[in-house]
Formats: structure tokens, C-alpha cells, sequence
């Protein structure tokens, strides 16, 4: 969707990995030419920060060699330069200290960097400025909670890592009484400008009008921390947002929210990459399946409660 690594964060906002005790370097246990290993440094691998819930599944991970002998020469030298929207749990977070992300979409960041066996470093961005980030060749991927749709497919090509819906996050007792799409009519309506929840809105918005109802009143704002204040604050009575999102922020208690989850609208999210650059999608595609025959993949759904959440193997462009 919207809708949004990596272990020491720059002030400027870029986050840069970094090795710990223990890391892995890529040349541990190659039975290659001792002469070519020695005139390379090794590759140290990021640790995961200690916050991270799947951090014991990604520092457990090891380079599949094949894949990275195939991988760009650009993320082995300069490493896998990535771009995320941190704010958006448990998709996206900080850790305690306010710096450090954590989250699936940065655990998978990391877990496919070791699987290439390559350093990553990521940059928190707006969402609208991913895509173009990556377009002029800035980000090598965006992992953003990214709704894979035709629409963004005539600018980046996808590997869809999950399936996701969405939902209406509500003040919790939901006294304005909305149970569905159809009771939006009239009430105000926060989402995360141009993003999937925003076209949701905009539709349901076109079908009060086509019924004769008040039209909704969609308030847009450049992140989903802003538009989800709205209901806090009273100013909107739903957000629309990704389920797992809701679900999330509705376990908190002191937020004290609802979340409403909304029938048939389940797509894929989707890693984006500049078309041209075929190696990296043929990298960042094997990397998530072998991660998800290995089983690590599963692992760091489980970590952050999110199976309902797992693909089956990675699809390029699968979203329609």
C-alpha cells in the first residue's frame, strides 16, 4: 500500500548498515581459489539490530553462493540501497531509540541482503518520493507496504513478497456507527495521499454520489501516522488503511481504536525496481524464493504475526 535499513541511522535520515560482533562475511567456507578470496575483502554481513522481533531468523541467514555470483556488481560493491516509509507498524518502525527500523519490510530488506550476501543501506523517504527515487537510479528497490498495481507497473517492476487487505481503523466504541464502505457517506474520511487506501476512498466516495448520498470527504496527507491522528483527534471518523496496520494499532490500548476490515480487497505488495534493471528483479525474485523454500521467510512473517500474510513463491507484476 501506502502505502513505506540498516542498522546505524544517519541524522540526515539515512540509515546505514553496519556490521556487529559476529556478523558473517560472504568468504566464510568457500573452497575457491584461496589467490582471488585473499586479494578481496571479505564481505561482512549486517547483523539485525536487537529490537528487531525476527532478528535470531535473519542473523542466521548465509549467502546463497549462486545467487550471489549473479547479483548486479553495483550492490557488491556499493551495496543494496533501499527506500521505505518508517512509521507504519508493524510493517515499518523505529526501535526505542527513535533511529533504529525495525518491522517486516526492513527484516526482509535485510534477509535478502544476506541472501545476496551483500551490505544494505536504506533511506526514509515520503512515499511519493520512492518510486522516483528509484526511477533516477537513487534506491536500487522500494519495500514500503507498495500496493502492486497496473498503474505503478508502467513505472517500476514489482516481486510481490506478500497479500494484503485493508481496513477502516475507528475510535474504539465506533459511535458514529460505521460497519462498512457504505456508511462513509457524509463522514470525513483520512488516507495517505496516493496511495491504494486513497483509491479505495475515492471509489467509495464515487458510490455514495452514484447512490444519492452525501459524498465523502477525504482528507490526504503524506504519511499514515498523520491520517491516522485524524481519528484520534476526532477531525475524521474512519481512516482507511492496510489491515495489518488497523489490526495493530487496534491491539494498542491506549490508542483506543477499532479496526473494520473490508471484504475482497486482498492484492499483493510488491518490492519495485526500475524495469531495466533485469538483473537486480532476477536477484531480489530468487532471493525471496529461497527464502521462502528455506522456510526463513516464514519465519519472519511469524516473528511479527503476520503468516496470514505469505505468498507461495515470489510473482513478478502479479497485481491486476
Amino acid at each position: 500500500m501506502n502505502t513505506r535499513i540498516l542498522t546505524t541511522l544517519a541524522v540526515g535520515g539515512l540509515l546505514t548498515a553496519t556490521a556487529a560482533c559476529g556478523a558473517q562475511s560472504l568468504d566464510a567456507g568457500d573452497s575457491g581459489d584461496s589467490g582471488a578470496a585473499a586479494s578481496a575483502p571479505a564481505v561482512v554481513l549486517d547483523q539485525a539490530p536487537a529490537e528487531e522481533k525476527a532478528a535470531d531468523v535473519i542473523n542466521a541467514i548465509t549467502p546463497d553462493q549462486e545467487l550471489a555470483a549473479k547479483a548486479p556488481a553495483s550492490l557488491k560493491s556499493g551495496g543494496l540501497k533501499v527506500v521505505s516509509s518508517i512509521g507504519y507498524p508493524p510493517m515499518e518502525l523505529y526501535a526505542s531509540d527513535g533511529k533504529t527500523p525495525i518491522g517486516f519490510d526492513p527484516a526482509l530488506a535485510r534477509a535478502i541482503a544476506r541472501k545476496l550476501g551483500v551490505k544494505v543501506t536504506i533511506t526514509d523517504e515520503e512515499f511519493n518520493s520512492q518510486i522516483p527515487g528509484v526511477l533516477t537510479g537513487r534506491y536500487d528497490f522500494v519495500i514500503s507496504s507498495m500496493s502492486d498495481t497496473p498503474e505503478r507497473q508502467g513505472q517500476v517492476t514489482f516481486v510481490d513478497y506478500v497479500q494484503a487487505g485493508a481496513a477502516l481503523l475507528v475510535k474504539k466504541g465506533n459511535s458514529a456507527g460505521i460497519t462498512g464502505p457504505g456508511d462513509l457517506c457524509g463522514k470525513t474520511v483520512s488516507v495517505v495521499d496516493n496511495g491504494s487506501s486513497m483509491e479505495l476512498a475515492e471509489s467509495y466516495d464515487a458510490d455514495c454520489k452514484k447512490g444519492g448520498k452525501p459524498a465523502a470527504d477525504i482528507l490526504k496527507f503524506p504519511g499514515d501516522t498523520e491520517a491516522m491522528l485524524q481519528v484520534s483527534n476526532g477531525r475524521a471518523q474512519a481512516s482507511v488503511t492496510d489491515y495489518v496496520v488497523a489490526a495493530y494499532k487496534a491491539a494498542d490500548p491506549k490508542l483506543d481504536m477499532e479496526a473494520i476490515s473490508l471484504d475482497g480487497t486482498a492484492s499483493p505488495w510488491g518490492i519495485g525496481m526500475k524495469p531495466d534493471n533485469k538483473q537486480l528483479v532476477d536477484s531480489v525474485k530468487g532471493a525471496l524464493d529461497s527464502l521462502i523454500k528455506s522456510g526463513e521467510y516464514g519465519g519472519l512473517l511469524k516473528a511479527w504475526n503476520l503468516d496470514a500474510l505469505a505468498v507461495e513463491s515470489a510473482v513478478v507484476n502479479g497485481g491486476k
